[in-house]
């Protein structure tokens, strides 16, 4: 049990991923505070896990919005009064948020969108920081989403929030990685979860036929691509990604397993973040003469 004796914050813990990421916890030892809107589907979850497997480890639960102003206050309260210490921050809780080229968007759904999918996880990491630092450890999960890392039309405020997000765990790295607190965020892939079955609702008039048809092609493929994605939660959280801080990482994409052997490699490049590309990235020299 490689979470053994850990502490975890996961939001949105009510939804697919979430729930499946709870579950692999749980399974690995570590207690759970488990966040979401609903105390009754968090219910439910709680009753689905298996008897304990470690000693001590306990779950809670929290319900509430956290786009609510001093939600997050009260969740992380929750959590001192729960644990001795935190371990894991998951900052999984998102909505899709408006569909449509953002002249057709309400203003009012853009706000929220990024007061869930970004606000909330910063004003968490600021909370959770602080504790974490006083004992010199801790890991935080940014779940990052299609649009972080190129342009999503008619999906804006999104892909905004979520670009935002990778540069927070950006940030954050380089403020706290020689504490001992690794900042992370994780590209999943493509997961049919209720965001997928919106843009389905939304058809590909409104959400564009690309969109659509990807969302389609994902129907009935079961949990695979959830699978992936949190087995690599589970490494981000576990002491094996020791130092490893700063990335967006893809579940699908990039051999995560082997990044343990990479760990200088990693520290002195830009490997996995986001930057500018100029012309001689591309082979380019626009300046020469």
């Amino acid at each position: 049990m490689i979470l053994e004796g850990k502490a975890c914050i996961v939001t949105g813990a009510a939804g697919g991923f979430g729930r499946h990421m709870a579950a692999r916890f749980w399974q690995e030892g570590a207690s759970l505070l488990l966040a979401g809107r609903s105390s009754e589907v968090l219910q439910a979850l709680v009753d689905s896990l298996p008897a304990a497997p470690s000693r001590g480890q306990k779950v809670v639960t929290f319900s509430g919005d956290l786009s609510e102003t001093g939600m997050a206050c009260r969740l992380v309260a929750r959590a001192k009064e729960e644990f001795t210490t935190l371990t894991i921050l998951i900052n999984n809780a998102a909505i899709q948020g408006p569909i449509g080229p953002i002249w057709d968007n309400d203003p009012q759904e853009w706000e929220s969108t990024l007061k869930i999918n970004l606000f909330a996880p910063a004003m968490l990491c600021a909370l959770v920081l602080p504790w974490m630092l006083s004992k010199s450890y801790g890991k935080i999960i940014n779940i990052s989403g299609g649009g972080a890392t190129a342009g999503r039309p008619r999906f804006s405020a999104y892909s905004s929030s979520k670009a935002g997000l990778v540069r927070l765990t950006e940030t954050l790295a380089s403020e706290v990685g020689a504490a001992g607190i690794d900042v992370n965020a994780i590209a999943p892939g493509a997961m049919y979860t209720r965001m997928s079955n919106e843009i389905l609702i939304a058809g590909p008039d409104r959400a564009g036929s690309i969109e659509y048809e990807n969302v389609r092609g994902q129907v009935g493929l079961g949990d695979s691509a959830i699978e992936r994605a949190t087995n690599l939660a589970t490494f981000l959280a576990s002491s094996e990604s020791d130092g490893i801080t700063g990335r967006l990482i893809s579940a699908v994409w990039d051999d995560w397993q082997d990044l343990p052997q990479h760990r200088t490699e990693l520290q002195e490049s830009d490997i996995y973040t986001l930057r500018r590309i100029v012309p001689k990235d591309r082979g380019f020299d626009w300046n020469g003469k």
